[in-house]
C-alpha cells in the first residue's frame, strides 16, 4: 500500500531507535502501592484517635506521588483546614520526611526554607513507610496547635504496620 521504499524507511528507523541490544537485560523496580482500602484504614485509625480526644480535623492520605487517595473532614472543622491538610500530606510524600522537620529547621534559623516550593513548615504531615519505602503520606489539620495535628498524623502513620500484618 505504501510502497517498498516507505517500508524500508520505517524498518531503518526502528533499527536506529533500538537502544537496548538483545543481550542487555534491564529490570523494573518493584514497589508497594498504597490502596484505597489501606488509606481508609489509616484515616479511620487517625480519626478514632482524634475523636477520642475531642478534636475535629481534616485527614488526608496521598500516594507516593502526592496524589490524593482519601480525605475525611470531620463535621465541625474549619474549611480552611482542607487545603492545609492536603499540602501537609503532599509535602511529607514529596520530601519523604515529616513536615515538622521544616518547622524545626525554620525555628533554628533556616529562613530560606520559606521559599522552598512545596515545603509546608507546619506539623501534621507524616510519610507512610512500608519496607523502607515511602508509599504515601498522611496530612492532618484543624487543631489550634500543630502538635495536636502531628500527634494524630503520627498515630495514623504508626497504624500502617498493624493494618498490613
Amino acid at each position: 500500500m505504501f510502497g517498498l521504499k516507505f517500508e524500508m524507511f520505517i524498518l531503518s528507523l526502528l533499527t536506529c531507535f533500538s537502544f537496548v541490544s538483545n543481550g542487555q537485560k534491564v529490570k523494573l523496580k518493584t514497589k508497594p502501592v498504597l490502596t484505597l482500602e489501606v488509606a481508609k484504614a489509616i484515616s479511620n485509625t487517625a480519626s478514632e484517635y482524634a475523636l477520642k480526644n475531642g478534636w475535629d480535623v481534616v485527614i488526608t492520605i496521598v500516594d507516593d506521588g502526592g496524589h490524593m487517595v482519601y480525605l475525611e473532614r470531620m463535621d465541625d472543622v474549619q474549611t480552611a483546614s482542607l487545603e492545609v491538610a492536603i499540602q501537609k500530606a503532599e509535602t511529607a510524600a514529596a520530601f519523604k520526611r515529616k513536615t515538622k522537620a521544616f518547622l524545626d529547621a525554620l525555628k533554628n534559623g533556616r529562613t530560606e526554607l520559606i521559599a522552598l516550593p512545596g515545603g509546608m513548615p507546619f506539623e501534621g504531615g507524616v510519610p507512610l513507610i512500608w519496607n523502607d519505602q515511602v508509599i504515601g503520606a498522611i496530612g492532618v489539620s484543624g487543631m489550634t496547635t500543630g502538635e495536636q495535628d502531628g500527634l494524630i498524623a503520627e498515630y495514623g502513620a504508626n497504624s500502617l504496620q498493624k493494618i498490613l500484618d
